[in-house]
């Protein structure tokens, strides 16, 4: 995957040029795929010249750009809380939130499936970055996306959890997550299905999501532990 994406770099590079917005030059054939593919973003997001908020935000400029930044568009509370984190649209992220949204981002009002092929996600990014005011001098991190491998075994996923261990375990989550249900500056996480607290938790492992607090916590935790976790949080009921 990296040399794919290495020899997409080479091509894309020299097909923009050194410098210059590269809104109104022809798209490449990768790049035509892309714009494709941006067929199932157009119902709530405009890209390019007079590009508007829709239901999304509009996505001009949109590689190096922190999470929930463009003005005038009213973002959910979840996208907000990443954007204070830290999160900024790099290759590697945008790949992860295209592949699956709520992956990385839990509660993101993005319904979106998401797109399973990586060639297709590839092509998408190589449109987007045509949207940038110098997309050639975007660095190398934003068009590699290099290993950005954060499927989640589907063994992992099967590994039934144990609540009353999980109980025990939470302790240090309920220093920050009321067991009650409350979201008062911090999410709440009752009531989870399973398989959506445990891709959570395996994005902070693999440095998905950005919160440094969850990235120690959850690089902490066995595959099992994260399991009962997921199975005691999500048998709580909001009080």
């Amino acid at each position: 995957m990296k040399v794919y994406w290495l020899l997409i770099l080479g091509s894309l590079v020299g097909h923009l040029g050194v410098s210059g917005p590269a809104w109104s030059q022809d798209l490449s054939p990768l790049e035509k795929a892309g714009q494709n593919s941006f067929k199932k973003c157009k119902a709530c997001h405009q890209i390019g010249v007079g590009a508007k908020n829709r239901i999304g935000p509009q996505l001009n400029n949109l590689f190096g750009r922190k999470a929930a930044d463009v003005v005038g568009f009213k973002y959910s509370i979840a996208i907000r809380r990443q954007g204070d984190d830290g999160l900024v649209w790099h290759a590697d992220k945008l790949d992860a939130y295209i592949e699956n949204p709520k992956n990385l981002v839990t509660g993101t009002r993005m319904n979106f499936a998401g797109i399973k092929d990586a060639e297709e996600r590839i092509a998408l990014l190589a449109y987007l970055r045509r949207f940038s005011d110098n997309p050639s001098d975007i660095p190398e991190a934003d068009p590699t996306a290099t290993d950005a491998e954060h499927d989640i075994d589907p063994a992992i996923l099967a590994l039934k959890g144990d609540p009353e261990y999980g109980e025990y375990l939470s302790s240090e989550c309920a220093t920050c997550h009321q067991t009650s249900g409350v979201d008062d500056g911090v999410p709440s996480i009752i009531a989870w299905p399973d398989e959506d607290f445990v891709i959570a938790m395996h994005a902070y492992k693999k440095k998905l999501r950005i919160h440094p607090v969850m990235q120690m916590v959850s690089g902490r935790l066995s595959d099992d532990e994260i399991a009962a976790l997921a199975a005691y949080f999500g048998g709580l009921a909001p009080e």
